[in-house]
Formats: structure tokens, C-alpha cells, sequence
């Protein structure tokens, strides 16, 4: 038999048997990538499932979702992620990077639901009261012009307090610390509030069918005046600058809300608290699912990917009264948990058109 047929014959077996991890100088535990929101609910999963004994504690990182899908469709092997958790469904252009690298099967896990908060010291007197419109007038690049909102005519937002947006909100200086363009979160604050408060002019409502790269443009862009200050992937950073500055405003999921009651509390959106029960019935507006992706090239040669997935889609961990739901994760409907489940044991591949 040709040697270079056996040793390419012992090479495809080891493959299937995960043997490459260590053959590669590789790996023998998971690496998880991705969203900060996603990060804790990850990380708890991963320190139950290293404890447990028969896999490695995951190595999971909060890259955010954008830059995890960076990592993640860099390509197939032990040097990059097996799963990258993310605050938002992958994008078109995402997915087509991973096929172009060669990650070609990769499958979705929604795991749950989670809020963006507008959050703010406890040590403030101040109150917050928000609706989508304003929260787009103090957030967003270019505005109508105040003195004619319906006149079509754009300006550099002007604004520099909430008071004069509504003469009912606080006369303190608009200054939002929040994520950066990599993050799912950010995502989600573009698409979710300040394209729903934009879309309250009717003629921007309108540019939406007419020309959606206008409206993109103007409805999801974030002012860089200094209203609005990227504080990275790090929660934490936020919290102290909160308790530091008590007026300033922060942007982060409810779950870090959840666990910091004590140093920090929420703003109303449309009348709506941030809570369990108004982001999983939907009634809060700025409330998005939560998934994981997982590269399925690496089964066979990471070892424990399939049992990470079952052990995070199980009821003791994912459920209602599963241990994730401690840490914040406001779970999915039963049946909807049921289904998400069965497929995962499936992991059927996506596409993205």
C-alpha cells in the first residue's frame, strides 16, 4: 500500500476520533467566543460542565458578537473557536465569510431572551422616563431639524440635554456610555430603539421602502459628538463610571442589570419597565433572543462540543427554573424550549440569504 495513502488514511481517522486536538499540539477543551451579554450565561455553563469531569472547562472570552464571528469564521482547526455566543442572529455578510473561509457547516442555538437596558446610579435622584423617539433624538448622529421636524430637512444633532428634548425629561447633560460597533448589543440598540424612535416621523417612516440606505444611514447612526462614549466590551467599566458620574446614563443587557440591583437601576421605554416578565411577554420594546453558533467541522476533533450543547439546552440549565435563569436569562416558552432542544441534538446547518 502507498505510505503517503496510510498515513493520510491514519490522519482522517484520528479526525474522526478527536485525536488531532492533541496530535496538532492542539486543544482537548472547548473555545468560546463572543457576545458580553451572552458571556455570563457561557461562562456559567462552561464551569458546570468542566465539573462534571469527563471534559475540560470551555475557555470562553467576551470578544463581542461581532468580533467573535470575526474569529469564528477565520477558518477550521484547533486554532480557531468551536462556538461563538452572540446578542443577535448572524449576518448575511458573516456567514458568507465563513464559507468563503471554509467553515462551511455551522449550526444556531437561540438560548433565550434578554433586555437592553438604559440604566443609571442609584445614588441619582434623577428619574428617566424614556419613549423610542427620544431615546433616538439623544442618540442619533443626524436628527430632523427642531424647528421644522417634518420639513425633511436633517441637522448634526444639537441636542445636549434630555430637557431639551422634552422640557419633562432632567436637565442633565446627555452623555451615554455604551457598547462599540462590534457588539450585538449595539446592533440591537440601532435596530430595535433608535430605528423605532426614528421611524415616529412619518417622512423617515417612509424612506424606509423608498431608500433603505437613507434610512439606515440616518435612523442607525450614532452621534460622535460625545453624547454618546464607546466603553468598550466591559460592563464592569460601565458600573464604575455609573456610580462615578450618577447622572450618566449606560447601555447594557437586563441580565447585568439583574445582578447589580444595588448599584444601579433602570430607565422606563414607552411606559415599560425592564423585568422578567415585560421582556419575555414582549411588551418591552427593546428585548432581543439570544443564540450560540457552532462550528460543526470541530465535532469529532474538539472534543465534548456535543454534550457543552446538550448540557446548555437542558432544563436544569436553560429552563425556567434552570440555573442560567438565576444569572438573568429569561427563558424561552416551553414549547419553544422543547423544540430548541430536539434540534440541537440535531444540529442541522444553517443558511443565511
Amino acid at each position: 500500500m502507498n505510505k503517503k495513502l496510510i498515513i493520510l488514511g491514519a490522519t482522517a481517522l484520528g479526525l474522526s476520533l478527536g485525536g488531532p486536538a492533541q496530535a496538532e499540539g492542539g486543544r482537548d477543551y472547548l473555545s468560546i467566543v463572543g457576545s458580553s451579554t451572552v458571556y455570563p450565561f457561557s461562562s456559567v455553563v462552561a464551569e458546570q460542565f468542566g465539573k462534571a469531569g469527563k471534559f475540560k472547562t470551555p475557555k470562553v472570552e467576551s470578544t463581542g458578537t461581532g468580533g467573535g464571528f470575526k474569529l469564528f469564521c477565520g477558518g477550521v482547526g484547533v486554532a480557531h473557536p468551536d462556538i461563538s455566543n452572540a446578542s443577535r442572529a448572524i449576518k448575511k455578510s458573516e456567514f458568507d465569510a465563513c464559507q468563503k473561509a471554509g467553515v462551511k457547516d455551522i449550526a444556531e442555538v437561540k438560548i433565550g431572551f434578554d433586555g437592553i437596558v438604559l440604566a443609571f446610579s442609584t445614588k441619582s435622584k434623577i428619574k428617566y422616563e424614556l419613549t423610542l423617539k427620544e431615546i433616538y433624538l439623544a442618540l442619533a448622529k443626524r436628527v430632523p431639524d427642531p424647528a421644522a421636524p417634518e420639513s425633511e430637512v436633517l441637522v448634526e444633532n444639537p441636542y445636549k440635554t434630555w430637557h431639551e428634548i422634552n422640557p419633562k425629561l432632567p436637565k442633565t447633560k446627555i452623555e451615554v456610555l455604551g457598547p462599540p460597533p462590534t457588539s450585538g448589543t449595539r446592533d440591537a440598540l440601532a435596530e430595535l430603539a433608535l430605528e423605532g424612535g426614528c421611524q415616529s416621523f412619518a417622512w423617515l417612516k417612509a424612506k424606509k421602502d423608498s431608500d433603505k440606505n437613507f434610512f439606515q444611514n440616518v435612523c442607525m447612526t450614532v452621534r460622535q459628538d460625545g453624547g454618546y462614549i464607546e466603553a468598550g466590551e466591559n460592563d464592569n467599566l460601565i458600573l464604575q463610571k455609573l456610580g462615578a458620574t450618577p447622572s450618566t446614563v449606560g447601555i447594557f443587557g437586563y441580565s447585568y442589570l439583574e445582578q447589580n440591583k444595588d448599584k444601579v437601576k433602570a430607565a422606563t421605554v414607552e411606559g415599560v419597565e425592564p423585568n422578567y416578565e415585560n421582556i419575555s411577554s414582549g411588551k418591552y420594546p427593546i428585548a432581543r433572543p439570544l443564540f450560540f453558533y457552532v462550528k460543526k467541522g470541530h465535532i469529532g476533533l474538539i472534543p465534548g462540543i456535543v454534550e457543552y450543547v446538550a448540557e446548555f439546552t437542558s432544563e436544569k440549565a436553560f429552563g425556567e427554573e434552570g440555573y442560567l435563569a438565576d444569572k438573568g436569562l429569561i427563558p424561552l416558552p416551553e414549547d419553544e424550549r422543547k423544540k430548541v432542544t430536539a434540534e440541537a441534538k440535531q444540529l442541522k446547518s444553517i443558511t443565511v440569504q
